[in-house]
């Protein structure tokens, strides 16, 4: 069988939403060895718990941690170097999201966004690359978004914040690829955990006339943190059926 990311130690933040959960499940059927991150318990979740009896702690290491916590996430990283020695591939999907229009936004709801989604890849990469370069390289991952790249009324921290993310990597790229480390970008679109909706729903501003689903965003994010990938850094890689917002 082939497995691609056989013994890679990666982490996954957000890993009880939706794509994080699906990246999960997908990088430990591809031979990863996984640290699963969310600010809440694991008991939250059957699927973390299955998955958990399933593989066994010395492939699936839980990790409850705020990723915008800057101590929290550094007491995440000390565990993942006790518990696996190594890291080789971060995937970051954790923010926060407030719609609002923008003078509507108190100084409160403008610095939690940019806390919990701009303020948590800074975090996590920070950590991941000085890991990485203990471990002799590794590739990063960060989830953006259409909305970082495409303005809509009523994102404008989040979008704001998905753009940052957006320059935050590519300089990651620039700056760490003498260390083997490599730094990319998903900006997923409209992502639901079924897709095709249902007769009657299709969505008529994306060409696909579907939503996407978590693990077609999980299969690119595998492709990416693979030795397949190892010439592609710096790069965005959009996966939105073609949706005009």
């Amino acid at each position: 069988m082939d497995l691609p990311l056989r013994d890679k130690v990666i982490i996954v933040t957000g890993a009880l939403g939706k794509i994080g959960l699906a990246s999960v499940r997908i990088f430990l059927a591809k031979g990863g060895k996984v640290i699963a991150n969310d600010w809440v318990a694991a008991e939250e979740s059957p699927d973390i718990i299955a998955m958990l009896k399933q593989y066994g702690t010395d492939r699936l290491l839980f990790v409850q941690a705020d990723a915008s916590n800057g101590d929290q996430v550094a007491d995440m990283f000390q565990q993942i170097l006790e518990h696996f020695g190594r890291l080789d591939g971060s995937f970051h999907n954790s923010y926060t999201q407030n719609r609002k229009q923008v003078a509507e936004y108190t100084l409160e709801d403008w610095n939690q966004v940019i806390q919990g989604t701009l303020t948590s890849t800074f975090l996590i990469c920070k950590h991941a690359i000085l890991l990485m370069k203990q471990s002799g390289g590794g590739s990063i991952i960060n989830t953006s978004s259409v909305l970082g790249v495409k303005p809509r009324a009523g994102e404008g921290a989040y979008g704001s914040s998905k753009a940052g993310i957006n320059f935050l990597t590519q300089v990651i790229a620039a700056e760490n690829a003498e260390h083997g480390i490599r730094a990319n970008v998903i900006i997923p679109g409209d992502i639901k955990k079924l897709s095709p909706e249902k007769p009657g729903t299709m969505r008529k501003d994306i060409w696909l006339r579907r939503s996407g689903t978590p693990d077609e965003v999980s299969e690119l994010a595998s492709f990416l943190l693979s030795d397949v990938s190892s010439y592609i850094t710096g790069s965005l890689y959009t996966i939105d059926g073609g949706i005009q917002i």
